[in-house]
């Protein structure tokens, strides 16, 4: 079942130019994994230098006071909605609880003018975590808390990008998610997700699209795309 909060746009994606800049620990599971776009698979039998390898970020078990936590940097500016916390897949390495906070910088790593987002959660294993955010402030980092340690397989920022038009001069995609565009609904996404239709660059293949299954009756499929900023529309493509 969709929960509400992921009707709005990944922020987290790595084909906006995110990136998780900095974890504490990452020992049994890379940083980069949590952002990772596919969604978390288990393989088995596959195992790496440090042991099973986990598709998802990781941190060794703590043998000191403290926690682990990331942070990552948005590509895009923007309001944050809600989050996903999903530990799919980690059954008795998971944290027990974690919390999220989010800042306005230009550093890499800020250290200074953190907010709360999400406080202290109970977290279980293998398990979707659906998190509201109350707040209007366009923010360009997230950092996330584990308590005390263990392991994430992928933490989804949903929200709406803020683009700075200030400087345009020119033609600019309106629809583009890079400067705020986003579906607001659609009549199907059987095969390819809607969101797709306003993602950055070309299209990879067929999957990399909004693809509807064969409609048998009468009738046909349709998309409503909101626009980043009120425009005048020359030219589609």
């Amino acid at each position: 079942m969709t929960h509400k909060v992921s009707q709005w746009v990944q922020l987290e994606q790595p084909r906006l130019g995110s990136r998780v800049t900095y974890a504490t620990d990452e020992f049994f599971g890379a940083k980069d994994r949590l952002i990772a776009s596919a969604d978390p698979v288990f393989i088995e039998d596959k195992y790496d230098d440090h042991g099973k390898w986990m598709d998802g970020w990781e941190s060794r078990r703590k043998r000191e006071p403290g926690h682990d936590y990331c942070v990552i940097r948005l590509g895009v500016p923007g309001v944050i909605h809600g989050f996903d916390i999903d530990t799919s897949h980690f059954t008795g390495n998971f944290p027990p609880q974690a919390s999220i906070e989010a800042c306005v910088s230009d550093d890499e790593v800020p250290e200074d003018g953190w907010v709360e987002l999400v406080p202290i959660t109970d977290l279980a294993g293998d398990s979707h975590h659906y998190l509201d955010a109350r707040n209007d402030t366009v923010f360009t980092h997230v950092r996330l808390h584990i308590y005390p340690d263990g392991g994430v397989a992928r933490l989804r920022i949903f929200g709406e990008v803020k683009a700075d038009f200030t400087d345009v001069d020119g033609y600019v995609d309106l629809v583009a998610v890079e400067h705020g565009g986003r579906p607001l609904a659609c009549s199907d996404e059987h095969y390819g997700s809607v969101h797709n239709l306003t993602a950055p660059g070309r299209g990879v293949n067929m999957g990399d699209g909004w693809e509807t299954a064969r409609r048998r009756g009468p009738g046909n499929d349709w998309v409503i795309l909101a626009l980043g900023q009120p425009g005048v529309i020359e030219r589609a493509e």
